[in-house]
């Protein structure tokens, strides 16, 4: 019997991922914000004295103070990572090079998900918060790309595998 390739680390042997998403990539806007101070700082001394070229070395400097900043943005939102499998949703958050959180969560254990679209610039760019109410607290899922269609795809994967999607007031009879 073959074994399934596994997609990601902790894969149970019987478990099929349905899909993954990520953040929208807004959230690296930190980063770009400083790869541009970075540089138009960097561009002060040539703009002043454009006579001397052995400054653009200070421009050279500030696009590479820039980039490091703007990698661990990018590092950040690319390890980031939100799973949804047969079994589970797990959600895998990289904070820079050496802090990762996981939460791992069955299916069964969701009792709603609900979405949420704020403000001009969220509706603009097409991004959103993702409420998962659970029976151990909200699980909050924020700039998540394309909240709408995210939110039907996980609605659909919960009732396809045979799971309810209630709220606790259906639970406790009223």
């Amino acid at each position: 019997m073959l074994m399934a390739e596994k997609l990601f680390e902790g894969q149970h042997d019987d478990e099929e991922v349905l899909f993954d998403f990520r953040q929208h990539p807004i959230v690296m806007r930190k980063g770009l914000l400083a790869l541009l101070i970075f540089l138009l700082i960097s561009m002060i001394p040539t703009a002043i004295w454009p006579e001397k070229l052995w400054l653009l070395w200070f421009v050279l400097v500030g696009l590479v103070l820039g980039m490091i900043a703007m990698f661990h943005s990018w590092i950040s939102w690319y390890f980031s990572i939100f799973i949804v499998t047969d079994q589970r949703f797990i959600k895998i958050k990289q904070v820079g090079l050496f802090k990762r959180s996981v939460v791992d969560l069955g299916l069964g254990k969701i009792l709603s998900i609900n979405y949420q679209i704020e403000g001009i610039q969220q509706t603009a760019l097409g991004f959103g918060t993702i409420i998962m109410q659970t029976y151990v607290g909200d699980l909050v899922l924020n700039n998540i790309y394309h909240p709408a269609k995210t939110h039907a795809k996980l609605v659909k994967v919960i009732k396809d595998c045979g799971y309810d999607l209630k709220t606790p007031e259906t639970d406790s009879g009223v």
